[in-house]
């Protein structure tokens, strides 16, 4: 017999569903997630790193397991999908963080780079919510409230230099939050966009640009960046608010960083 959710305090009994889980953002989500009583499935490529934040999961007293997938991958994404519905129950907490950051003046026509923004920020994002949104929806209709947390940027409204097709595909992260919710809002699916400033994750390591590594680093002398575990209190909290309540749209930015 499923027991309906009618206080959220803490996220006991709760299912998360984490991807990019083996670095930055993710990571630390998922072990928040974990002390706050939910019981977690990360998702990444990275198998090493997966079974190491599952082993400090376990260790502090978590539930938790890996599954080790590329969310580009759509066939991958549904198996993953079913093993979680298999062994810990249908996911009632997504939080979908898995993305790249490849700025780079539009003239240098970096298509690859264009292309792997599109592939992982978007198809990604869409592989993850079509996997498991059946799994949202059952969970809600028997426990009362499901939460799918889709990690944006603050590029999605704000301007930055070479960062033309990244703050694109967040762009639609947002939009497409937005519209997720007139659906799923209704079947008490709460949607949220969370639409950070600089975090310090190994997403800077990624970018190749000169001019954007140069412009990121000397914000360093100005702003304190955002760290990991920021956000991932900010996740627990929107999964912990109480079940009426619903952020669709959260912009987090570090204290000094103006835009």
């Amino acid at each position: 017999m499923t027991t309906k959710i009618s206080a959220t305090d803490s996220l006991d009994g709760r299912v998360a569903v984490v991807t990019g889980a083996s670095s930055g953002i993710g990571e630390a989500s998922a072990e928040h997630l974990a002390s706050l009583g939910a019981k977690v499935a990360v998702l990444a490529r990275r198998a090493d790193r997966l079974d190491d934040l599952v082993a400090r999961i376990r260790k502090n007293g978590g539930t938790a397991m890996a599954l080790t997938v590329d969310v580009t991958d759509t066939a991958a994404v549904q198996t993953a999908a079913d093993r979680v519905q298999a062994e810990l129950g249908d996911a009632d907490l997504l939080f979908n963080n898995a993305g790249v950051m490849l700025p780079a003046p539009i003239e240098e026509l970096r298509a690859d780079q264009w292309q792997r923004q599109i592939d992982l920020n978007i198809s990604g994002l869409m592989n993850v919510i079509g996997a498991f949104t059946p799994q949202l929806v059952r969970a809600a209709a028997e426990r009362g409230v499901a939460d799918l947390i889709n990690n944006s940027s603050s590029a999605a409204q704000n301007l930055y230099p070479t960062f033309a097709v990244y703050a694109a595909t967040k762009a639609f992260v947002t939009h497409l939050s937005k519209h997720l919710r007139m659906e799923l809002g209704p079947k008490k699916v709460r949607v949220s966009a969370i639409e950070p400033g600089i975090v310090g994750t190994e997403l800077q390591s990624h970018v190749t640009d000169e001019g954007a590594t140069a412009w990121l680093e000397g914000s360093k002398e100005t702003i304190d960046w955002l760290q990991p575990h920021d956000i991932a209190r900010t996740v627990g909290f929107i999964a912990s608010l109480p079940l009426r309540v619903n952020l669709p749209q959260v912009f987090i930015m570090p204290t000094a960083q103006p835009s």
